[in-house]
């Protein structure tokens, strides 16, 4: 068994993947609009470029996510995307380009528990933390 989060945004998915990508070192396996899906005449007309699934592996971990359509979406809330990593350096690399255009709630710290940890909301509305 694998747990792995499932992230709704309104409209921004594919842009936010990219945008993970790019800042965590992933690679996007999947972006399917829901023009491309058997469910396109379940969103509307102008929803048709968005997304219905995307797919982010980052090693054994997978991250996937979709743009609900308009009437369903509700800002995040309730968790947090939490990176486990190794590195200092990069801790701190990875929390400074997830906190561009967003909201830091914890800058990132050593702690009596990690030698980096911070907390922010990115751009999309997704909560983080960077745990080292």
């Amino acid at each position: 068994m694998k747990v792995s989060p499932h992230l709704t945004f309104d409209g921004q998915c594919e842009s936010a993947f990219k945008f993970y990508e790019r800042c965590i070192g992933g690679r996007i396996v999947t972006m399917l609009t829901w023009r491309d899906s058997p469910m396109a005449e379940q969103a509307p007309l102008e929803w048709h470029d968005k997304i219905l699934h995307a797919t982010l592996t980052v090693g054994d971990s997978v991250l996937t996510g979709a743009d609900v359509v308009p009437e369903q979406y509700e800002q995040p809330k309730g968790f947090f995307v939490q990176l486990g990593l190794d590195d200092p350096g990069d801790a701190e690399r990875i929390f400074a380009v997830l906190a561009e255009g967003g909201t830091v709630q914890m800058p990132i710290q050593k702690t009596f528990w990690a030698r980096r940890f911070g907390v922010l909301v990115d751009q999309f509305g997704i909560p983080w933390e960077i745990n080292c």
